[in-house]
């Protein structure tokens, strides 16, 4: 495999690089822990250095055993990896940052995390449960000045706990508070959001980049049908006909070329697979070209429809949804 494959990173603000592809962790409840470091070990192999996790996946601790296991036999460096993990919405509270953070690293048995992000700017009480609710099965909310919990991150950089903070799923008024705040030590580096041919983000993109924020995508080969979180009767992104003529002039599978499309925009996007032939699929994005036809026919298939509403947080004051970007 050409080394070439494992240069494709974007700078950040701060200086540090993110590779462009990354693997999703989230395990929906029918995929066994350990399939989660079969997976991580695979997508090493292959070539993926960038794995993205988050405490509310709950299972950190298989994917940092098969990171782990990469390092032991010699197939990568713990500095060739690119890890990012998650702050979830009971952790908001500025004391709870750190703590929180250090539970990930003991999970992981890691040292540091490359990136560490705010998973939603909707706080929740804090709590056992990742979803804290009263007798009643309200969820139970909170406010919580996101700029205190911004000012525990940036302790968290400063203690070299992490090398880089960002944000997930803040609309453009979330991200400008941040931006905005008295005595900003570190901009946020990513926003993480869906972002899809059918939901392409384009405003939202247009001001990260304008700001120097790169965005990552999420769901960007659609998403699993998990009753929780979907709506079971969403469209299935990959059985898009357009995205099929695409993939067959470039002999390729429509996955290859969503996440193409989205590299060429200057996009970081996270592919989740815990399928061992898809997995080694979804790295091979980097010998191929779509033209200037092919992404335009793409943007055309942008409906600004999400697979994750997350309609559980719609009561709080902090969703980020309801805004148009």
């Amino acid at each position: 495999m050409a080394l070439s494959r494992f240069q494709n990173r974007l700078t950040m603000n701060d200086g540090n690089t993110i590779p462009v592809l990354g693997l999703g962790t989230y395990a929906p409840k029918d995929v066994a822990q350990r399939e989660s470091e079969m997976a991580i070990k695979v997508a090493i192999e292959v070539g993926f250095r960038h794995i993205d996790g988050a405490f509310l996946y709950e299972n950190e601790k298989e994917v940092g055993r098969g990171i782990r296991a990469k390092i032991a036999d010699g197939t990568v460096t713990r500095e060739d990896i690119f890890y990012t993990g998650k702050l979830w919405s009971t952790h908001h509270r500025p004391e709870l940052v750190r703590t929180s953070l250090e539970e990930t690293l003991k999970s992981l048995q890691l040292d540091y995390l490359d990136l560490y992000i705010i998973h939603w700017p909707v706080s929740l009480k804090p709590s056992k449960d990742k979803l804290p609710m009263d007798e009643n099965h309200k969820i139970l909310f909170e406010s919580v000045d996101l700029r205190s919990t911004w000012e525990a991150m940036e302790k968290c950089k400063d203690a070299g706990l992490v090398k880089s903070i960002g944000v997930s799923n803040f609309n453009r008024k979330q991200l400008e508070m941040i931006l905005n705040k008295p005595g900003l030590k570190y901009k946020p580096v990513c926003n993480q959001v869906e972002c899809h041919p059918y939901l392409t983000q384009k405003k939202l993109l247009e001001f990260c980049k304008s700001n120097d924020i790169i965005l990552v995508a999420y769901s960007a080969l659609g998403s699993h049908r998990e009753p929780m979180w979907l709506d079971e009767k969403s469209p299935v992104l990959l059985d898009d006909p357009i995205l099929g003529d695409i993939a067959k002039k470039h002999n390729r599978t429509p996955a290859q070329v969503a996440l193409r499309y989205q590299i060429q925009r200057g996009v970081v996007v996270l592919a989740k697979s815990f399928n061992e032939k898809r997995i080694k699929e979804n790295f091979q994005v980097f010998d191929f070209q779509l033209t200037p036809e092919d992404m335009k026919a793409i943007d055309g298939l942008n409906k600004n429809f999400r697979y994750l509403t997350l309609s559980q947080f719609k009561d709080c004051a902090s969703y980020p949804f309801n805004d148009e970007y």
